[in-house]
Order: structure tokens, then sequence, then C-alpha cells
């Protein structure tokens, strides 16, 4: 906490600086990155889509930090669908991000908003491929920080070209935010002082692959784990420090867990590394669900015998949020086969979402309190159920969005859903999102016996209201059975896949500067 304040303060002697002089020496920093994370166990494919890059609240022009410097943000890279990048659409992305960062240099210094667990047909490292080509462009002397998930990937060539990094300390990811900006208060921190990029960036390879699920930082060990990274920042000549769970459903030889430390005195930072290093390795064996996890129909059974509402179940094999299509529908169809669901004074059961444009047509034609039906979900992703033909009565139906909705916000529409319920259960139809909109639905989650979402850990908005919780073993591209997914890329041995397999070295690698890689 010292250490912040003090950066901030240093933040803030930077703007008192720069304001008593010409505006014109203010440093130019450039901003692009990719945010997208999307799993390679299904046959979806989709396109990255660039859209202008708006910057945080933090850096509105009437801020301290957004008056430290010139801001130059470019494009970012997100998703238009689910599954893997095609190549063509990354190049095309590339191409269009190095256009728009070609047009205000020369850049002080540059930020890579970026997630890492982008996976790209034919590419390995598309992060660090796209950091590699920025660079190539902008030059090595510009100061580059990257800002990043925590559950995201930091490669060899992320880390080169990377001058300071860091990452999420919690997940669920409620210091998100807080840790876009540490990135960026550090970065000012550098400039304003002249201190440059640090003498020293430790990397360590730890040879754990496991999903946020697994990893929560509400409970134990990663509470604990992460509780040591602060304390590894406050050590003298530290920066910053980092710990990359890493992405569990990418397949290439940079997926495994990571630490990264860096600063200015060299013992320091390797010492902290390994420290953090091993204490990840240690607890390898500790980590499990947050929650309870069993197969979905002994968390239906558990729901029904329950006497607490609203009782969450995740349907963890087809988490949009964790790189999953979201469209899977091997768990409802199993559902709505349930016998204590078919009555309509069954107890009530809310399923958030399936997509099904067809369905939301149906229902808007049908009207509220009128009968739909149409088939929903599996329409590219049907590698474990075909589309489910859902038959009901029409609760909800969003108005329909304007023809040129399409085209506002970047390309985000307004919501386009449905709510049929069939039996006593209430489907959301229209979209993936596990978190779909349902104020003045006449849906009310907390009145419901049964809610099942898409997701893994439930999100801060599920989590303030469930009154208990599971977690189903579903199927879906970002399944939970690591072992059963078919790797073919990754360095193994990896825990948990080889479960008996030896300790790791964990050496501490000193990453050079780009600024030297080629001896200048």
């Amino acid at each position: 906490m010292k250490k912040y304040i003090l950066l901030s303060a240093i933040c803030l002697l930077a703007v008192w600086s720069v304001n008593v002089a010409d505006a014109q020496t203010k440093p130019r920093i450039g901003i692009a990155g990719i945010q997208i994370e999307n799993s390679v166990f299904m046959p979806n494919r989709q396109a990255l889509v660039g859209r202008p890059l708006t910057l945080p609240s933090y850096l509105s022009p009437d801020s301290a930090m957004g008056q430290a410097a010139t801001w130059f943000p470019a494009l970012m890279g997100g998703g238009g669908g689910r599954g893997p990048v095609t190549r063509e659409s990354f190049e095309a992305f590339c191409d269009a991000a190095i256009a728009k960062i070609k047009e205000n240099m020369p850049y002080d210094a540059f930020w890579f908003y970026n997630h890492g667990a982008c996976s790209v047909d034919g590419v390995d490292d598309p992060e660090g491929e796209f950091m590699e080509r920025v660079r190539a462009v902008i030059g090595n002397d510009a100061l580059v920080t990257t800002t990043m998930d925590l559950h995201g990937n930091v490669s060899w060539r992320v880390a080169l070209y990377s001058d300071l990094i860091t990452t999420f300390r919690m997940a669920p990811h409620d210091d998100a935010q807080i840790s876009h900006r540490r990135g960026v208060v550090n970065l000012l921190a550098r400039l304003a002082s002249g201190k440059g990029r640090p003498a020293y960036k430790a990397f360590v390879a730890v040879p754990v692959l496991l999903s946020g699920e697994w990893t929560s930082t509400r409970v134990e060990p990663a509470k604990s784990l992460y509780a040591m990274v602060p304390e590894v920042e406050a050590m003298p000549g530290v920066v910053d420090a980092g710990v990359w769970i890493g992405y569990v459903w990418g397949d290439e030889r940079r997926n495994q867990g990571v630490v990264m430390v860096y600063g200015d005195d060299k013992e320091q930072v390797g010492k902290g590394a390994k420290m953090l290093a091993q204490k990840f390795w240690d607890v390898r064996r500790q980590f499990s669900l947050e929650a309870p996890g069993y197969t979905l129909e002994k968390c239906l059974d558990l729901a029904g015998a329950s006497n607490k509402k609203p009782f969450f179940i995740s349907d963890m094999g087809d988490n949009p949020g964790g790189g999953g299509s979201g469209e899977v529908t091997w768990t409802l169809a199993r559902v709505l086969k349930r016998p204590e669901f078919q009555s309509p004074t069954g107890k009530s059961l809310l399923y958030c979402s399936i997509p099904g444009d067809e369905m939301v047509t149906a229902a808007r034609k049908a009207g509220v309190g009128g009968q739909a039906e149409a088939f929903v979900g599996a329409m590219t992703d049907n590698s474990y159920e075909p589309p489910v033909k859902l038959s009901g009565t029409v609760v909800y139906v969003s108005p329909e969005p304007p023809a040129q909705d399409a085209q506002a916000a970047g390309g985000r529409r307004s919501a386009n859903i449905a709510i049929i319920k069939t039996g006593s259960i209430y489907v959301v139809v229209g979209t993936s999102s596990p978190t779909p909109p349902l104020a003045n639905t006449g849906i009310d989650p907390t009145k419901m016996d049964i809610v099942m979402v898409k997701q893994g850990y439930l999100v801060p908005q599920w989590y303030s209201i469930k009154a208990d919780w599971v977690m189903a073993l579903t199927r879906g591209s970002v399944d939970q059975d690591f072992k059963s997914l078919p790797y073919k890329r990754i360095i193994r041995p990896m825990f948990p896949l080889d479960p008996d397999m030896p300790d790791p070295e964990l050496n501490v690698i000193f990453v050079p500067s780009a600024k030297y890689v080629y001896g200048r």
C-alpha cells in the first residue's frame, strides 16, 4: 500500500511538472491490445474484430493520470463469436492496428492492454506475435507496460517485449480495473522519475495447468498464494510481481503457470520470483473447486431436496466467460427431461442462457402469454448435443431492436431475448450470457428455487444472492475433466495431467530487455 501511494504521488508530481511546462513535452503513450479468451476444443471459428479503444475513466482528460501524458488509443481486438480466431482475421487486425499506431508516431511509451488467452489457427502466440510486430514499428526505445488477466499466458515473447508487466490478483476479477491502473501508474512513475525500464525481469515457468474454477482466490490455497504477491512487491528494489494461473483450454507451449517479478535489485527480484513459484508448486495438490462439484444429476437432486433458495448450479462445461461457445445444449436437454420440472407447479428453475434467434422471432410473433416453439442452441457447436426443440409459454420478449442498432456502439447490440416457460423451467433464449439482462422482464432470480448459469465460479452478481451453490461437471469445450482434453502441444509433464511428475527445478530466468535483443 505504501508503495502504491508513493507511485501515485510520483504520478501527481509528474502531472504538476508537465502542467508548468509546454504541453508538447508530455510523454506520448500509445495503447492497443487483444482482449479475448477462447477454447481450442470447439468446432467454432470466429473473427478477431478491431474496435476503437476507449480510454478508462482514470485516464479521462480531467484526471491527474490523464493529464500526465498524451494518450493515443489505437484498436482493441475482440471477439465476434466463439472458438479459435481465424488466421485471416488476425492478420487483418494486426494490419489495421499497426496502421493506426503509425499515424501517431513517435511514442515515448506504449501500453499493451491484453487478456493473454487468445487462440488463433496457425499462430502459437498471438499476443506475443502482435507485440513483436508493434515493437518492430515503434522501436525498442519506447517504454512498454503490459497488463493482463491472470488466466492469460505469459509467453517468452510477451515477457521479452514487456518492460513492465502486471496481472490481476483476484479471481473473480474484482480488481481488474485496479490492476490495469497499477500497470499504468508504474509506467508513468518510471517515465516521471527518469528511471526508465527496470534492470531485471525474472520469469519462472510453473508446470501447473488449472482453470479458474479450481483456483478461485476467494478460497485456499489461491487466497494465500496471491496474498504473497503484495509482500513480494513490497521487497526493496521490486516494482511489481504477478502469478499467472494460465489458460487451461489452450494447447500451445505457452499454456502453463508463470511467475514474473521485475525491478532494479537483481537479488530481490530473483528471490521474490522463486518464493512465489515455489509456493505455487507446493500447494498444487490443495487446489479444488470453489463449491462442491458433482455430476449434473446429483446437482439437480441436491437442488430439488434443498429448502434454500435460490439454489445455484454452475453449468461449467460451457462457460462463455471461460472461452466456451455458450451454445452447447447438453445440460439444457437433460434438465428439460427431468420429471420434477414437467409440471408448472414444480420447483422453479431459471436457466441462463441459450442462443436462439429463431425462438426470439417466434416469441415476438406469439406475444407474451402465447405459445412458441423453435430450435435453440448448438448452431455450430453441436459436438455434444444437437439443437433442442423448445416449446412453451412466452413470459417475456424484448422489443424488436432498430435496424441501425447492430451498427451502434462498435457493433454491440441491445438485448434481443425471450424467456420461455416450459413446465416449471424458465429458459432465457437469445444470448449465451450467464448474466442476461433480467431487469423489467418480470423475472426475479431471488424468487426462484433454482438458478442454473453457464458459469464456473459465480460472479459477484450471483454470488451475493446465492443461498446455496454446487458446480455441475457438465460437457462442453471448457470441460473441467482436464485429463480427457485432447492436448497435443503443451509441454509435458504437466500437473495435474501427470500427477506423479517429479518436482521441477523452477529455474529463475532473467529476461533480457527487448532493447538489447539485437544489440541496440
